[in-house]
């Protein structure tokens, strides 16, 4: 927790608890149905909760945005980040049962108003959102190919509406064809190992009617 608290001062009690609640809801539930590996369960905080967070070191969401989280998993980066943005409406997808069935013990846990869960496709979610976030479930170009449909027309954040990507590694070859993109290293936000590769993308993406 300290980990949280020291990149993230200004937390109210009320968010406070609720990340003190993580490590115990995703200890339990993952001896039930294994959705953080073994080794990350022990580095919640790190792995999990503050490499979500690094959207926020990019983004601070606005009341009433509409945010996806795809592949959201065990509730990565949805989660952590609904917590932070309390005000923003999150809407967590996957196509593994099991893995939302955690996902809506731990957002019920939490008594989060601001998740929306389902278990489906991406392609079958039919509506808007300002941003569209993940971590890693794909190369980029397959990704825009899911979501390029889901973008709302109205611009509210200083970032344009788009994709906001959690990924590590060298993505130049991947991004190549996206003049559009920024890269944003998380290791000028956090000084730990963990995060020397990682990396958010944000590639903006024009809505299409």
């Amino acid at each position: 927790m300290k980990l949280i608290t020291t990149y993230f001062p200004d937390l109210t009690p009320e968010q406070l608890q609720q990340f003190q609640k993580l490590e115990g809801l995703y200890t339990e539930w993952n001896q039930k149905i294994n959705v953080v590996s073994r080794k990350d369960i022990d580095e919640l905080y790190l792995r999990h909760v503050l490499h979500s967070l690094g959207i926020a070191k990019v983004i601070e969401f606005k009341p009433q945005a509409r945010v996806l989280d795809v592949g959201t998993g065990g509730g990565f980066p949805g989660i952590p980040l609904a917590i932070l943005f309390p005000e923003t409406q999150f809407h967590l997808v996957d196509s593994i049962a099991k893995k939302i069935k955690v996902v809506d013990e731990v957002v019920n846990a939490l008594e989060l108003k601001n998740v929306k869960t389902s278990h489906s496709r991406v392609e079958q979610i039919d509506a808007q959102f300002d941003f569209i976030i993940s971590r890693a479930v794909t190369a980029m170009p397959a990704f825009v190919k899911w979501v390029k449909q889901k973008i709302s027309k109205t611009q509210n954040h200083d970032l344009k509406n788009g994709i906001l990507y959690l990924k590590g590694g060298d993505l130049t070859e991947e991004l190549k064809i996206y003049r559009t993109a920024t890269i944003y290293n998380l290791s000028d936000y956090f000084k730990e190992d963990f995060f020397e590769t990682k990396k958010v993308v944000h590639l903006p993406l024009k809505y299409k009617g």
